[in-house]
């Protein structure tokens, strides 16, 4: 079952998506119920904590870009092929700047996950065909 509900997941959240072939293992922090992420990896009560720290600041940084594009979207010029290709260059800058956002608040709960909870994280990455996140040692 928890390999059913990661891999609804994965394709529920498709903010963070690598230019490569693959796409890169999304834990959709902020886009899934907390519950399921702490299902499936069984998290500890401090790992808990931090999960539900890390939804609420990705919530305000996420809601700052979602006000930057409303912004874009208002105020930019749309008249001609020109400002149209303007505008989409910088939707573009700000997706990529969401897909990053995403993925540093996934890189922050890697960080915490044990030997174990991280091998599981890989293993349903692999059974999905993404790529994952490798977290870099401190």
């Amino acid at each position: 079952m928890c390999k059913k509900v990661f891999s609804t997941l994965i394709l529920m959240v498709g903010f963070v998506i690598s230019v490569q072939a693959q796409q890169e293992c999304s834990l959709g922090i902020g886009a899934t119920e907390s519950d399921t992420i702490i299902q499936i990896f069984q998290l500890k009560e401090e790992q808990i904590t931090n999960l539900e720290e890390f939804k609420a600041a990705l919530e305000i940084e996420t809601r700052l870009l979602d006000e930057e594009r409303k912004n874009l979207f208002e105020n930019h010029p749309q008249s001609t092929p020109e400002d149209l290709t303007a505008l989409g260059a910088k939707y573009k800058v700000l997706e990529e700047r969401m897909k990053q956002v995403f993925k540093k608040y996934d890189l922050k709960l890697l960080a915490l996950f044990n030997e174990k909870q991280y091998q599981r994280y890989v293993t349903l990455c692999q059974e999905v065909s993404r790529l994952p996140l490798v977290v870099a040692p401190e």
